[in-house]
């Protein structure tokens, strides 16, 4: 059996800074189709050469398999192609992204799964309530970044995001040198916070910009390297997982309208966005565990509308083989 880690103990699998830019230039250059392409074989190279990749993939797929089997649900088998499938599709966020912060996606592919949550979030958007939303890492979020910049209302928000600084160098380095070589007009400002520097100066800072109006993302689904042992745990797919607590904390500490969030790919590059608005309890304690709950049950249905976009490589399950 190998080691469990945690998702912050796997070392980043983006490529190098010099690659990814020379992925964007072909991009820029010979278009969508052509780095999709090389993608393809990068991304299979990486699997056949990562034991640990597959086996990780292997496991998720297998957990949610056997889970939607005994509730009569369809689900991906969990077999060598499905799981290359899996971190394919990872792979392609990364093109998708290019497309996204160089100014080149149309907006109007990115659509509300449901028409009704759409209204009411809309209508919160419209009273300048600033809005907390937990995402997970399902699909793509980073299409929501553009989204919210160029789509009245939502451009006259500014947005937070609270992202680890430890593990995504690379690749967040990266984007932000596609969007200074990109032409996306700013309506918005983008503020990021380091998940492992957060503290009471953070909140504090963070209130205020909710207080104001404006948006915040924080993932609910990962450990961070500083609050690792700060846990609840759920049955997640029928198996124990644990999930930090400071996001709900965070998100009851702002008195603003909490959202769950997810924005899953689709056909011809298209995306659906699910939300799910919290309604909070009585006391804040009730609130605290009711959140942390559904939550949990928001992503597991997220994730059994399309496993292959499930993208948690490491040890979140404990069923990993060596």
């Amino acid at each position: 059996m190998s080691e469990n880690k945690k998702w912050f103990q796997i070392k980043e699998r983006a490529a190098g800074q010099k690659r990814l830019m020379f992925m964007f230039y072909v991009y820029k250059i010979f278009g969508k189709k052509a780095v999709n392409f090389l993608t393809f074989w990068v991304a299979l190279v990486t699997f056949l050469s990562s034991k640990s990749l597959r086996e990780y993939s292997k496991t998720n797929l297998s957990v949610i398999f056997d889970y939607c089997k005994k509730n009569n649900q369809s689900s991906p088998a969990p077999d060598f192609i499905n799981s290359f499938k899996n971190v394919f599709n990872y792979s392609l966020t990364l093109v998708d992204n290019m497309e996204i912060f160089s100014g080149d996606y149309d907006v109007n592919k990115i659509l509300f799964n449901s028409e009704n949550d759409k209204n009411i979030f809309y209508e919160d958007i419209k009273a300048r309530k600033g809005i907390f939303f937990i995402c997970s890492h399902n699909g793509n979020i980073n299409v929501l970044r553009m989204f919210f910049k160029n789509k009245d209302p939502l451009k006259r928000s500014d947005v937070n995001v609270m992202l680890s600084k430890q593990q995504c160098k690379v690749f967040n380095s990266f984007l932000k040198k596609v969007y200074e070589k990109g032409k996306v007009k700013m309506h918005n400002t983008v503020s990021f916070f380091p998940v492992e520097e957060i503290d009471i100066d953070t909140s504090i800072e963070l209130k205020q910009k909710l207080d104001n109006g404006e948006i915040a993302f924080m993932a609910g689904d990962r450990l961070s390297s500083g609050s690792a042992n700060i846990t609840f745990t759920s049955k997640f797919f029928g198996k124990d997982v644990e999930f930090p607590v400071g996001t709900f904390k965070m998100a009851q500490l702002m008195e603003t309208p909490v959202y769950f969030i997810g924005a899953l790919k689709t056909k011809n590059d298209s995306y659906t966005i699910y939300l799910e608005k919290f309604s909070a309890a009585q006391s804040k304690k009730e609130s605290l565990i009711k959140m942390e709950k559904e939550y949990v049950k928001f992503i597991e249905k997220l994730t059994i509308i399309d496993p292959l976009q499930f993208y948690h490589f490491y040890g979140l399950f404990s069923r990993i083989i060596d």
